[in-house]
């Protein structure tokens, strides 16, 4: 067995992935490392087995979900400014 089909390597890929977006913060590699981890758990559970392109493939497609969830979810609309209604130093 190759070393791309074991799914620690794609589990591992995806903690240094955090780590690296945790060191250069902006939401960039953080879909990655979502994508990149859900590979290896795909690969852990079975479902896929196949050869590298394949893989690289999965996980890119992945990453584009993760990363578009991730940029509906916590990511401003247009040029919007965020707008607090409500300090946290404010007494309840």
């Amino acid at each position: 067995m190759a070393l791309w089909q074991e799914w620690w390597v794609w589990v591992f890929a995806g903690i240094g992935l955090v780590v690296l977006e945790v060191i250069v913060p902006g939401y960039i590699f953080l879909g990655f490392a979502i994508g990149v981890a859900v590979t290896g758990l795909l690969i852990v559970l079975g479902l896929v087995g196949a050869s590298l392109p394949v893989l690289i493939l999965i996980a890119a497609v992945l990453s584009l979900v993760a990363w578009l969830g991730l940029r509906r979810v916590f990511g401003l609309r247009g040029r919007q400014v965020k707008i607090w209604h409500r300090d946290i130093n404010d007494e309840p």
